[in-house]
């Protein structure tokens, strides 16, 4: 039996080594935000002469049109290379117009997509992105809490796991600033569509170890918490790993072998399951033992020293 519990300040501390590159990046960089959420135009081609991502633009701004980026994707067919590119929002007209100037220069050129966002969308869905990880958060904090309410404290479960869920998102979305800094990918409807299904089996799979402690704990009455809660999650951990194992490899090769479209979406569900059996493993059942052991409250009481006593005046 691995002793999961006893190393927990080692998985806590690599969890921190794991999160604080990005969170930097975060403070540095932010995000670089698709046309879902400033606004804009998403043009995807795919031209026959392959021609460098600089050399699209060039076309693009030739045209009078700036702020352009282009992303170029790596599956090449029988049509050619895949072109992302974003601008700022242009009509079918002007769009017809400089894609025909594209398709002569370095054609024969197929479109895939186009569409437009105006910026008052944009905004809204910003918003109603970050309500949607906001509230369902707090919707799993509530039905844990009910679920577990046969348990001393069962408010703590849905604490612990809400925080492993939060562990899984400021992971990808500092990861994502990084990533978008340095090959320019966007956060898009996609992103937060993948981040909310990384949100589900997250919790998902965290269910699964709490609801084997919580079957322990009542077997075992006497027995000390910590090691309950160890027992209980090296019994669920072959499940864990191979349940996650069969979703990484079908992930990877989705990766691999998928388009360019999807290729963002594939890699934020790939990080965020690898980074949800993680937490679920090692940080919300580690996170469920220090909270039940005092430590918390003793580690913020050394953080925050108490207040000296001023002797009330005879």
């Amino acid at each position: 039996m691995f002793d999961i519990i006893g190393r927990r300040n080692i998985y806590f501390l690599i969890s921190g080594l794991m999160i604080l590159p990005g969170l930097i990046g975060l403070a540095i960089w932010g995000l670089n935000l698709g046309i879902d959420f400033t606004g804009g135009s998403l043009v995807e081609v795919r031209l026959g002469a392959n021609p460098a991502s600089a050399q699209v633009r060039t076309v693009f701004v030739d045209a009078g049109l700036t702020d352009v980026s282009v992303i170029t994707g790596s599956t090449i067919d029988a049509l050619g290379m895949t072109y992302l590119i974003r601008t700022k929002t242009i009509d079918a007209g002007a769009k017809s117009d400089v894609l025909a100037k594209l398709g002569s220069a370095y054609g024969p050129l197929t479109e895939d997509r186009f569409e437009s966002v105006g910026p008052v969308i944009g905004r809204e869905t910003a918003t109603n992105a970050f309500l949607a990880v906001i509230g369902a958060s707090v919707l799993i904090l509530l039905y844990l809490s009910y679920a577990f309410r046969q348990v001393p404290n069962p408010w703590r479960y849905g604490a612990c796991a809400v925080f492993a869920l939060l562990h899984d998102v400021v992971l990808v979305v500092g990861l994502w600033a990084i990533l978008g800094k340095l090959f320019g990918l966007e956060v898009d409807a996609l992103f937060v569509t993948a981040i909310l299904t990384v949100v589900g089996f997250s919790v998902h799979d965290t269910i699964v170890v709490f609801d084997r402690i919580r079957e322990n704990v009542s077997r075992f009455p006497g027995e000390m918490f910590e090691r309950v809660v160890n027992f209980s999650v090296n019994q669920t951990l072959d499940r864990s790993i191979n349940t996650s194992l069969t979703v990484i490899l079908t992930l990877t090769a989705l990766l691999l072998l998928g388009g360019a479209t999807i290729r963002g979406f594939v890699l934020v569900l790939l990080v965020g399951i690898v980074s949800g059996t993680y937490s679920s493993i090692f940080n919300a059942s580690c996170l469920l033992v220090v909270w039940e052991n005092g430590e918390l409250a003793r580690l913020i009481g050394r953080i925050l020293p108490e207040k000296p006593v001023v002797a009330a005046s005879p």
